[in-house]
């Protein structure tokens, strides 16, 4: 990280009621789906695949960026990866500079790692990875670093299907257990997204749904970013990921 990078203080009041009070859904930034036109699944028309930019060009607008990881998924989903960017020249180019086109906040589970879910290579995505995609001072810092400083266009948060850190809050949550060490940490800042208006495992699979666009409005109302969503140069949107079926699916956030 360059050393002009000016990120607010960890103990800046306002960066603390910022997270507390921030909504998923602010109308300040509106849904990403909508933004980007999109419905619940990653596009896969045709129109929509043929307006991708061309392989090897980097997507300058949100708009290229999802449509990029869009393609990816599509050929993970159907076992037809191609595992991009990979060749020498790619990785000599890579040593000098990089401009990665996507932001991904993704959970640290083995089974969804974003450069393969999404079949892109060296120097594509920026990853951030944190257990139940939950947010704090140093995922803060990665991801303004990679929109302020490298100009990434999109930032996706990702959450997934059978996530074990949600699965461990909500069990906290119904039997006022306390969590190992850190994990109570965890749980404590995924407590507030747990729908329970649902049961079983009904209320783990909204709970997982509600925490990622809660994290996704907490993102969208930071002041760095929030600035850059009103000029059209970024977009913060909210997705899932099926490990049944591989797919990647787009949240709703209104």
């Amino acid at each position: 990280m360059s050393s002009n990078t000016q990120t607010p203080s960890a103990t800046s009041p306002s960066r603390r009621v910022l997270l507390r009070t921030a909504l998923a859904g602010t109308a300040a930034v509106g849904s990403a789906a909508s933004v980007l036109g999109l419905g619940s699944v990653f596009p896969a028309s045709a129109s929509e695949t043929a307006a991708e930019t061309p392989d090897g060009a980097r997507p300058r607008s949100p708009e290229e960026a999802l449509r990029r990881l869009a393609a990816g998924n599509r050929r993970w989903a159907a076992y037809r990866q191609q595992h991009p960017h990979e060749s020498r020249p790619v990785r000599l180019q890579v040593a000098r500079e990089q401009h990665p086109f996507a932001i991904v906040l993704g959970c640290v589970d083995s089974r969804v790692p974003p450069e393969l879910v999404f079949d892109q290579g060296l120097g594509d995505l920026l990853t951030v990875r944190a257990a139940g995609e939950v947010l704090d001072e140093a995922v803060l810092g990665s991801i303004a670093y990679g929109v302020l400083e490298l100009d990434v266009p999109l930032v996706l948060v990702l959450a997934h299907q059978s996530c074990g850190a949600v699965g461990a809050a909500v069990h906290a949550d119904e039997t006022g257990a306390r969590l190992p060490a850190h994990i109570q940490y965890l749980a404590e800042q995924i407590r507030p997204s747990i729908d329970h208006g649902q049961h079983g495992e009904a209320r783990v699979a909204a709970t997982i749904d509600a925490h990622a666009r809660r994290t996704r409005g907490l993102l969208a109302a930071e002041p760095d970013l929030a600035s850059r969503i009103a000029a059209g140069r970024l977009a913060v949107a909210v997705a899932r990921y099926d490990l049944t079926d591989q797919k990647v699916r787009m949240l709703r956030t209104e």
